[in-house]
């Protein structure tokens, strides 16, 4: 299976249970591997055949805009969700992290894999 992937997409927002966490922004850092249909566009050469990567970075931006999640997990798993019901990926791995959520902590978070290899 074919792959793109997004790398080190970096989001100010307001994630988490605590109350600190409530009111000031964050750093989120997330990383994505999104399979594709096949490999028409290293044929044909068309962005039609492929997953527009720039249309999947609005998309998480305006998801994080839009919406607060108390959880990474949550988060993640709303990605993965709007990724391939709207992108119509069949399969994906996102990875989130807070960066320096705590004191000698360089970052944290949570992979998931969603969807079938084909």
């Amino acid at each position: 299976m074919d792959t793109i992937f997004i790398s080190e997409l970096r989001i100010e927002t307001r994630i988490g249970i605590y109350a600190w966490e409530q009111q000031a922004p964050q750093t989120i850092q997330l990383d994505l591997e999104i399979g594709l249909r096949g490999k028409h566009a290293a044929d044909s050469n068309r962005i039609e055949d492929t997953i527009d990567y720039a249309k999947v970075v609005a998309a998480i931006k305006q998801l994080f805009a839009e919406q607060h999640f108390s959880l990474l997990e949550h988060a993640a798993e709303s990605i993965a969700g709007m990724v391939i019901k709207d992108f119509k990926a069949p399969w994906l791995r996102v990875s989130i992290a807070k960066l320096t959520p705590l004191a000698g902590v360089k970052k944290l978070g949570i992979s998931i894999e969603r969807g079938q290899r084909t």
